[in-house]
């Protein structure tokens, strides 16, 4: 019989009167010391960020929080509006629509600049490394990730205040500058103006706080929760899903009401 592998984990613990999270007394060290994404910070990096590191990590969180009424948002009204009782199964739902196209695509524009360059304290000609991250990615029929926006032309408002702060606090590195010469040179391949979005700015951000890019996703998981349960109160107070349920009905079948008129 195989011998058994024993668990543990070094996240937090719990004695009878102290809670210990990443080896820190909650309520000594932490409560009314740490903002919510100084602790975000700590659980990813096992460290207490600095205060430029607290900046920046924040800003990127804050700027997932809220987005209108995307289908994520749309999926937690319609979910609390079946299931009141049960709000977190409406937070959940939305998250569940976090992927490729909204919110996740950081995920992706992290993959694309830390396997393109994995080390970035060597000196790259990133200008070349650029145009091969694009090759590849047309070459495999994939879009290039972080780039372009279906609303807000020609700029994403939000990528240049991100990389303004980041410029502030000194994370305007080859991540950042590898992620604006891709959106260049996908420009010039596609003709098309596709500036770098939210999400490259944030997937390039996060890599130059070196995270890696299989938990960035995270960030937007967590942040995006805040915004949902703010849609959630909102929906107790005025209502909008079921109306949007019965105008969705409504338009989707008018061609077999119309038929049966006839």
């Amino acid at each position: 019989m195989p011998k058994s592998k024993p668990i543990r984990t070094n996240i937090a613990w719990s004695e009878v009167d102290k809670i210990t999270v990443k080896g820190y007394d909650i309520c000594n060290d932490i409560l009314g010391k740490l903002s919510l994404g100084d602790v975000a910070f700590l659980m990813l990096t096992d460290r207490l960020p600095n205060a430029r590191e607290s900046v920046m990590f924040n800003a990127i969180a804050v700027t997932l929080v809220e987005h209108g009424l995307t289908p994520s948002a749309l999926a937690t009204r319609l979910t609390y509006t079946g299931a009141p009782e049960a709000m977190q199964a409406a937070v959940a739902a939305g998250l569940c629509g976090l992927g490729s196209v909204f919110v996740g695509s950081m995920e992706t524009a992290a993959r694309v600049l830390q396997e393109a360059l994995p080390d970035p304290r060597i000196d790259a000609d990133l200008s070349r490394l650029a145009k091969e991250a694009v090759e590849r990615l047309r070459a495999r029929k994939q879009l290039v990730p972080g780039i372009g926006h279906t609303l807000h032309k020609p700029v994403d408002p939000r990528a240049p205040r991100l990389f303004q702060i980041a410029a502030e606090n000194g994370y305007d590195g080859p991540y950042v500058k590898l992620m604006q010469l891709i959106a260049k040179e996908a420009e010039a391949t596609s003709g098309k103006v596709l500036p770098v979005n939210a999400t490259g700015a944030i997937g390039a951000i996060a890599s130059e706080l070196g995270l890696p890019w299989k938990i960035i996703r995270g960030i937007g998981v967590f942040a995006r929760s805040i915004g949902l349960v703010g849609h959630i109160l909102e929906e107790m107070k005025e209502p909008m899903a079921y109306e949007v349920k019965r105008w969705a009905e409504q338009e989707a079948t008018a061609h077999l009401r119309g038929a049966a008129d006839r």
